[in-house]
């Protein structure tokens, strides 16, 4: 499987050195050239040399993510630092590329659940931490 991921922070990196390591062919774009020093972290060897490609460029930009491989993509990864962004780049892969599986990081949860409505998948880490902090009171109380 082919996957694309934009946004190369601790979260998209660690999911590509992850997808990578599970046999999969990994691509990521980052507008920052530093961000590929997270993609080497704790590796035997280079990303390249373990097979990653990276991509310098801007999500946003439909050039950028042709040279990272969207037209080939089989899973779309929107995980940059910004909800409108992961949200713009995730509707392109999946209406304008076709793409099937795409997944957009989306810190505000009632945005999350909407866009869920709308066929699109969503993590939402604020929300996940919402419902650990709710679980352990719960079990604190209990």
């Amino acid at each position: 499987m082919f996957v694309l991921i934009v946004g190369a922070g601790r979260v998209g990196a660690a999911a590509a050195r992850s997808a990578l390591a599970s046999g999969h062919e990994v691509s990521v774009l980052d507008d920052d050239p530093l961000s590929h020093e997270r993609l080497d972290a704790g590796q035997p060897t280079s990303w390249e040399d373990a097979g990653g490609r990276f991509t310098v460029g801007h999500g946003i930009e439909i050039e950028a993510l042709l040279e990272a491989g969207i037209d080939r993509a089989d899973l779309f990864i929107a995980s940059t630092h910004g909800d409108n962004t992961n949200l713009v780049i995730a509707q392109i892969a999946q209406q304008r590329f076709g793409i099937k599986h795409v997944i957009a990081r989306v810190m505000d949860p009632a945005r999350a659940a909407w866009y869920e409505t709308q066929g699109l998948r969503t993590i939402s880490p604020t929300r996940h931490a919402i419902e650990m902090f709710e679980s352990a009171l719960n079990e604190i109380t209990a």
